[in-house]
This record gives C-alpha cells, sequence and structure tokens, in this order.
C-alpha cells in the first residue's frame, strides 16, 4: 500500500511546482488558448491563456509512477505500462491537435481524419497487447469477456473485442474532451473517478483469486490489481495538483493534449480491470455531458430545432445564467454522487458473487 501512498503524494507535488513553470514556458512561447466566437460571450477573457497543460499532468503521472517504483523496489507491471502507454499516446495525438491550433491559427487542429487515425493507432496497438502478457494464472491484462463490476457472460473473440475497447476509448476521450469547456471542471471530475480505481484497485487486489487459499467464491480475477491502484493513485494526484491553477480563473488549460489522455487513462483502468461498464455510471458527468450533444445535433438534425441554448450541457447553464464557478460545483456534485453510486455498485456485485 506504500506504493499507492508514494505515487499519489509524487504525483500530486509535481504538478503543483511543474505547472507554474510550464505556464511559464507557454506564456513566453505565446502558446495561448484560442476561442470560439460563437461561445458565451463571458469566455473571451479566458482569451491567451496557455494551453496544453495536460503535458504537467501526464508527465508528473509517469514520473510518479516510475519513481514509486524505484522507492519501494517494486517491479512494473504490464497492466500499468499498457495503461500509461495509453495514457501518454492519446495525449500525444492531443498535443498535436493544440500544436496545430496554436501555431497554424486553426481553430479546428488536427484534420478529422488524422486526429482519427492517431487515436485509432494507439487505441489498436493498447487493445491487442491487453490481450497479451499472460501471468502464472494465465490472466492478461485485459480479457475478450465483457464486464460490469467483474467479467461476465460469454467471450466475445479478440476482434470484437479490440473494436469494444476501441468504442470505449474513443467514446471516453471525446467525453473528456467535451466536459474540458470550464474551468477545472474536467480536471476536478477526473480526480473523482481516478480516486473510485484507487479504490478499486485496492479492493480487487485483497479479494483477488490469486490469494489462495483465502480467496472466496466473490474473487476477482485482474492481473494486476495494485499496480493498477499505483497508477490511479499517480492520476488522482497529478490531476488534483493541476487543478490547483485549472481552477477558476484558470491559469493554464489542460487542451486537447489532456482531455484525450485523461479519456485513454480512464478506459484503460476500466478495462483492465474488469469494469467496463461500470465507467458508465462512475464517469456519468462525462456521459451525461457528451449525451446533451448527441441530443442537440440529433434534434436540429431531425426537427430543426435545439433541445438546450448552447451544447454541450454546461454551457446551456452558463446562459441560462449561472456563474461558471455555480455550473462547475453544481457538476462536481453531480460526478461525486456518480462515483458513490458506482461504488455501490461494485462493494454490490461483491457482496451478491460471495
Amino acid at each position: 500500500m506504500k506504493q499507492i501512498l508514494f505515487s499519489g503524494t509524487i504525483g500530486l507535488f509535481l504538478t503543483l511546482i511543474g505547472t507554474p513553470l510550464l505556464i511559464k514556458l507557454l506564456a513566453k512561447k505565446g502558446y495561448g488558448q484560442f476561442i470560439r466566437d460563437d461561445g458565451p460571450r463571458t469566455h473571451g477573457s479566458k482569451k491567451g491563456t496557455p494551453t496544453m497543460g495536460g503535458i504537467s499532468f501526464i508527465l508528473a503521472t509517469i514520473i510518479a509512477y516510475a519513481l514509486t517504483k524505484v522507492i519501494t523496489s517494486s517491479d512494473p507491471t504490464f497492466s500499468g505500462v499498457l495503461v500509461l502507454f495509453l495514457f501518454a499516446g492519446m495525449g500525444l495525438v492531443g498535443f498535436l491537435d493544440d500544436y496545430i491550433k496554436i501555431v497554424k491559427q486553426r481553430s479546428l487542429g488536427l484534420r478529422a481524419k488524422a486526429k482519427m487515425a492517431g487515436q485509432l493507432i494507439v487505441g489498436i496497438a493498447f487493445a491487442v497487447l491487453s490481450l497479451q502478457f499472460a501471468d502464472t494464472r494465465g490472466q492478461t491484462p485485459a480479457s475478450d469477456r465483457l464486464s460490469f463490476t467483474q467479467d461476465f457472460g460469454w467471450q466475445i473473440g479478440p476482434v470484437i473485442f479490440v473494436i469494444w475497447a476501441l468504442f470505449m476509448i474513443l467514446a471516453m476521450s471525446n467525453g473528456v474532451n467535451l466536459t474540458d469547456g470550464l474551468d477545472g471542471l474536467a480536471t476536478g471530475a477526473s480526480v473523482m473517478v481516478f480516486g473510485a480505481y484507487t479504490f478499486i484497485g485496492i479492493w480487487q487486489y485483497q479479494e483477488s483469486c490469486a490469494n489462495v487459499p483465502t480467496a472466496g467464491p466473490g474473487c476477482y480475477e485482474v492481473r494486476d490489481p495494485l499496480d493498477l491502484a499505483v497508477v490511479a493513485s499517480a492520476l488522482m494526484g497529478a490531476c488534483f495538483g493541476f487543478l490547483w491553477w485549472n481552477t477558476s480563473p484558470a491559469k493554464i488549460f489542460m487542451g486537447d493534449t489532456g482531455s484525450l489522455a485523461l479519456g485513454g487513462a480512464l478506459a484503460g483502468l476500466a478495462i483492465c480491470s474488469r469494469t467496463e461498464l461500470l465507467l458508465a455510471v462512475l464517469g456519468g458527468l462525462f456521459v451525461l455531458i457528451t449525451m446533451s450533444v448527441v441530443i442537440q445535433v440529433g434534434s436540429f438534425r431531425l426537427t430543426g430545432k435545439r433541445v438546450f441554448r448552447m451544447a454541450p450541457l454546461q454551457h446551456h447553464f452558463e446562459l441560462k445564467g449561472w456563474s461558471e464557478v455555480l455550473v462547475v460545483v453544481r457538476f462536481w456534485i453531480i460526478q461525486g454522487m456518480c462515483v458513490i453510486v458506482g461504488l455501490g455498485i461494485f462493494y454490490g456485485g461483491w457482496q451478491a458473487a460471495k
């Protein structure tokens, strides 16, 4: 358990002291946020705020994980490294998107096909590799069975699993990206979900089927649950430290660099901890905001009318007169309730399997 404390603390410390250095560097180079003209008028003051802040917590998370392994003289695991690979790989795609927006002054960044290609390459590599590297019990980082609180049902096979994993990765990346529209909103929500996955990893480790002969009927067939908790803790700490600088009024934005990376990490943790469908509950705010965009676009195309004043959902409430801080805090409360419900379902699943 020392690993979990070390990774979270180091991640927090690194972003607290490292982010202001990144802010100065980005400001010096003039890498400021581009603000769309069709957004809420109150966002005009955000123009020029340094972006690509995701670099801060990406590096902090990876360094925190590596230092934790050195300090505790423990070995990295395939599950932990694969989640970090997905996290960093998606962050790289987001970085290229942000860089083109800033340097080329093109508001849409990477062309849609190029951006999708980058996400597909990283996602497919993760999905394929996650079905390799079986341990002595034959457990691989991921499973080709669907999962909720544990694996259930029939095997879907490697091809369908890759498609399913890609869907999760793209859905969560875009969900976090859409949520990242107000100061601290996506960062704070992510902290809560990573905290939940830290708890889940600890619980799965304590109730692992590898703990023979103490393993009970409700044990978890997860390859590296403790190391997944270490990764989740590093992510939680790094995002928490970044939130100090990202909360309103934000001194830096995470950009696509950060939002795509966080979405990838969430999907990777869900896949490797065998809680794929549970992620929709734990990350309920991301799902809610994504669905608001789907509903808005669908309604306008079918009827020519809009359901919300503006999508994503957080901007609808801004246009109704809510202050940015009010929207963020209330949405954090919603996300907190989603995490509580998700953990309750997780615990209930364990109780039912006993």
